[in-house]
């Protein structure tokens, strides 16, 4: 049987185990998980919050991580702004990015979400109004959720990645992980 880690990756944390860079004082996935063997599929960036998958089955994790397999990764997106139907239907037909067109997402309004507070919490300001989204996509481009918000005018505040496939953050707090079996690809 594989491995397959859901860790819901706190705000801060670096999707690696050690930290190359010369802040060494930053969180890694070691202080959270201590399984040997295991290694992430894919990368959530230290200032994203949710669900990073870890394996110990190399062709699970290529096939998590690889753009070619489309692989469905759901974000709950706090954007700054109040983004009308014009602006989803352009993340819906992808986006013009400095690397490309973005593939189409699934994009869509939400109510606030009941989620964990962020720590430190996200800055909150009268005048400026924002709201929440769901956005799906199927690559996994660097920052791309977040230049996919930024080019439609409404800026990311808070990123949370909900799922990837059919595993999902649900019930699982910050910082903490569930491990399950899976059949080896």
């Amino acid at each position: 049987m594989s491995r397959l880690i859901l860790f819901n990756k706190p705000y801060g944390v670096l999707s690696q185990f050690t930290d190359r860079g010369m802040d060494s004082a930053r969180l890694t996935l070691s202080e959270f998980i201590d399984v040997p063997g295991v290694y992430p599929a894919g990368r959530l960036d230290r200032d994203s919050e949710g669900l990073l998958l870890l394996t110990d089955d190399g062709r699970l994790q290529a096939r998590i991580a690889d753009p070619k397999f489309k692989t469905p990764k759901t974000y709950l997106v706090q954007v700054e702004g109040d983004p009308q139907e014009a602006s989803l239907d352009q993340l819906r037909h992808g986006v013009d990015l400095k690397d490309g067109l973005t593939r189409p997402a699934g994009a869509e309004r939400i109510d606030d979400p009941a989620l964990w507070p962020r720590d430190p919490p996200v800055r909150f300001r009268k005048s400026v109004a924002d709201c929440w989204l769901r956005l799906t996509i199927r690559e996994g481009r660097n920052r791309q959720v977040r230049r996919m918000t930024a080019a439609i005018g409404h800026p990311t505040l808070r990123l949370v990645r909900w799922s990837i496939g059919d595993w999902m953050v649900e019930g699982i707090k910050p910082g903490e992980w569930r491990e399950i079996s899976i059949a080896p690809t």
